[in-house]
């Protein structure tokens, strides 16, 4: 549509869409990357079931640029200010784990070594991995300041979010990704990627904790909000 309001737009409002457009690309390329891992390791393309994981995953990410604000599709695209450092320890460590449990579903497909799994086994795998992403998203769109990495956002006025999931635990989102990496292995049958999937839990609980610990100390409002919502990642337990 033609600018006929004299008005030109701000730089924050092309920056925004400069940093959208580079977070769509980001995810296009994550998502070639997933498909090559796992049909190469795999050594074949009919492997219906890393179709239909990829296929939700591609339903969930379609659901996202709908549903997502720009401003925090932008923010998820770059590494901001006040990074933590050990975040940036644990995600680059947590990368190995992710990137290993496709690797060796993939071989397990093309090389057997897991035993065939029931069809129910598959299909609650991919339901748990649909449930797992649909919370992630809901975390995500439930909290404008839900980042890639942990820090404070000054910048845009960093506050708590206590909607949506938030309601029930403080960290939803991690809880979500924790989900669909468990489940991930069993959707696409294979028993051997749990073991690098459980390395990914185990990181994800450590970088809950740490968080949480910042987020207690640094960001206002966070300690009130903590005392209401008692759980980090699963009610009643933890």
């Amino acid at each position: 549509m033609e600018n006929t309001s004299g008005i030109t737009p701000s730089p924050l409002d092309t920056n925004t869409s400069r940093l959208v457009t580079r977070r769509m690309i980001q995810v296009v390329i994550q998502f070639f990357i997933i498909a090559l891992i796992l049909f190469v390791c795999a050594g074949r393309l009919d492997w219906g079931w890393a179709w239909a994981y990829l296929a939700t995953s591609l339903g969930i990410l379609a659901i996202n640029v709908a549903i997502l604000p720009p401003e925090l599709i932008a923010e998820r695209s770059r590494v901001g200010e006040n990074v933590k450092r050990w975040d940036k320890v644990l995600s680059g460590l947590n990368l190995f784990p992710i990137l290993g449990a496709l690797i060796v579903a993939g071989l397990d497909d093309r090389l057997g070594w897991s035993p065939s799994l029931a069809l129910a086994i598959h299909l609650g795998g991919l339901a748990v991995f649909a449930l797992g992403q649909g919370l992630f998203s809901w975390a995500m769109a439930s909290n404008k300041f839900f980042s890639t990495l942990v820090r404070i956002q000054q910048e845009r006025g960093h506050e708590v979010a206590a909607s949506g999931p938030y309601r029930f635990v403080r960290h939803p989102g991690y809880a979500g990704f924790i989900a669909y990496s468990v489940a991930g292995p069993l959707a696409l049958g294979s028993l051997w990627a749990l073991i690098p999937a459980g390395i990914t839990v185990v990181l994800f609980v450590i970088r809950t904790a740490l968080e949480d610990r910042t987020l207690q100390a640094e960001l206002e409002g966070y300690s009130g909000y903590a005392g209401q919502v008692r759980y980090r990642l699963i009610p009643g337990v933890w």
